[in-house]
């Protein structure tokens, strides 16, 4: 009568670990490739090192409006002591119109675009088209020329809200 139960038993200790190994993610642990995931938006994502400086450019993207502006998307943090300021942000060798705050305190973000925006920046009459990619330049004071890919997304979803 024990033979069964032993039988049974070890049938499902054999199937549980089967099941658990074979499930397993072979790169699992702090380095698995799941959890080295950075970019979880459509904007690019940059951090800035030089010359004593430290800028992180987060969620930086273009959106396009109907008469073929683009407004800039996105959030600059100086993570550095010494204040930076952006002095420009290019398309497509066009300059934007940049209003609001410009000067990067210490952790005190520059917003563009949303609820909480502290700067706007528009490109007018850029030629904008949604789902292309233009490059882009952001020249800061202390952090030099920043060099970057960014999409242009139409005004959809999240973006649905942004204007000139």
């Amino acid at each position: 009568m024990r033979r069964p139960h032993i039988k049974n038993f070890s049938v499902a200790i054999t199937t549980a670990a089967l099941a658990l190994s074979l499930t397993a993610c072979s790169g699992a642990g702090p380095n698995a490739a799941t959890r080295l995931i950075k970019q979880v938006t459509d904007g690019v994502d940059i951090v800035v090192n030089q010359d004593g400086s430290n800028v992180a450019i987060s969620n930086f993207l273009l959106v396009a409006t109907e008469d073929g502006s683009a407004v800039v998307v996105g959030t600059i943090v100086n993570r550095s002591q010494e204040a930076d300021e952006l002095l420009s942000i290019s398309a497509a060798n066009v300059p934007a119109t940049m209003t609001g705050e410009l000067n990067l305190l210490q952790d005190k973000p520059i917003r563009f675009e949303g609820d909480i925006a502290t700067s706007k920046a528009v490109f007018d009459s850029v030629g904008a088209r949604a789902g292309n990619n233009v490059a882009v330049v952001l020249t800061f004071a202390r952090a030099g020329v920043v060099k970057l890919n960014a999409i242009i997304r139409d005004k959809r979803d999240a973006y649905a809200g942004v204007t000139k």
